[in-house]
């Protein structure tokens, strides 16, 4: 038996689109999937039966900022991320890859690694591609993510072509760290090359000769416009091997989504829908709904009328946006439940439609909306 097993089950006959099932040590992933992101082993303010009545079957976790604290050895010891964050489906761990990108001032990097200083305590951290494997098996997660090098967005060719280079011969040390056959982790590359398709191209190429269990789609979201974005993941998701998953890293909006999943892309995660919620910005299927506005002080509706999930069940836009008022510790976790409820719900209507062979007018739906899904685009009257 494979750590890992990717079977299509459907497919859209007007794009790239497919439903699939994704085999796991600890279950399966529906998909087209969204991750819940819990970088430290927790998704901020939310306990797993919160997520599993959401109906996440999966949920990412951040290698880097775990060997920050409390430390891949000690969560070993103490039984692994499963049991030391009691979440019994599977986990996705990026490498920390994202961090060499986004914590450009704190890091040195070279051809064999990358050297942190550890922003809780000041200690040098060093990952190296084989050591961030090694960390992610003690963790002993579904998923393990390869160290690349993410470059930051406009970029020259030149750093674009060593990012790569760099990417690839990391990734193919990253293979040569034994794991169990059985339970994995099973081990995903990472397709860079920036806006460059040529080198987009050839990445992919190179990876799927190093077969890989999974291959993500990185370095996107990082400062190009969406049409840009767009471009490389219609470019690149078609050409990665139909018999794996696929995952696009860091992306978001739920109109991205979509048009990603028209792509071919499988998975998703992004802190867009609990870092919304824990500033008041909530997704509801009428628009934008900025809670702090003092307009709901007397709205007794729930967030969206159109909502069955726990918050909008119970509560009113009144009584939440008196417990963000007060910065009230439940309203964080209630707003969180909502927006990520809107995500999970999203994506189980993109899976219904491509069942269904109408997943067209969903595209064409999101894509005729004056104010698209993303909540910056409109507000709720």
């Amino acid at each position: 038996m494979q750590c890992s097993s990717f079977e299509p089950l459907a497919q859209d006959p007007l794009s790239e689109a497919r439903v699939g099932r994704l085999r796991l040590p600890h279950g399966a992933v529906r998909t087209p999937a969204f991750m819940p992101v819990g970088t430290y082993g927790v998704v901020k303010g939310l306990a797993q039966d919160d997520l599993r009545a959401l109906g996440a079957d999966i949920v990412l976790s951040n290698t880097f900022h775990l060997v920050c604290r409390p430390g891949s050895e000690m969560i070993r010891e103490l039984g692994g991320l499963h049991r030391f964050m009691g979440w019994d489906g599977p986990i996705l761990t990026d490498s920390g890859g994202f961090q060499v990108f986004s914590l450009a001032a704190m890091r040195e990097m070279d051809d064999d690694g990358v050297s942190f200083r550890n922003p809780h305590g000041g200690q040098l951290i060093r990952l190296s591609p084989e050591s961030t494997v090694q960390h992610q098996i003690a963790l002993g997660v579904d998923i393990a993510m390869v160290l690349d090098d993410c470059a930051a967005l406009p970029a020259d060719r030149d750093t674009l072509i060593a990012a790569m280079n760099r990417t690839l011969q990391w990734a193919q040390r990253s293979l040569a760290v034994p794991r169990n056959p059985e339970r994995g982790p099973a081990l995903f590359g990472i397709v860079q090359g920036g806006l460059e398709l040529d080198l987009r191209q050839e990445c992919l190429e190179r990876l799927i000769e190093l077969d890989f269990n999974g291959y993500a789609v990185g370095g996107l979201s990082v400062g190009e416009a969406a049409d840009d974005m767009y471009s490389v993941v219609r470019f690149t998701a078609p050409r990665l091997p139909s018999n794996k998953p696929r995952y696009l890293m860091g992306v978001g909006y739920p109109e991205d989504i979509i048009e990603a999943v028209a792509a071919g892309i499988d998975m998703f995660d992004c802190v867009l829908p609990t870092r919304n919620a824990r500033n008041g910005n909530l997704f509801t299927s009428a628009g934008r709904l900025v809670l702090k506005n003092s307009r709901w002080r007397r709205d007794q509706r729930p967030l969206d009328e159109d909502c069955d999930c726990f918050t909008c069940k119970n509560f009113s836009r009144a009584y939440l946006r008196h417990l963000f008022v007060i910065k009230d510790s439940l309203a964080p976790r209630l707003l969180s439940i909502h927006n990520l409820h809107y995500y999970q719900r999203l994506m189980e209507r993109v899976r219904s439609s491509i069942e269904a062979g109408n997943f067209a007018e969903l595209l064409a739906w999101a894509r005729s909306r004056e104010d698209g899904l993303s909540p910056s685009k409109r507000q709720v009257d």
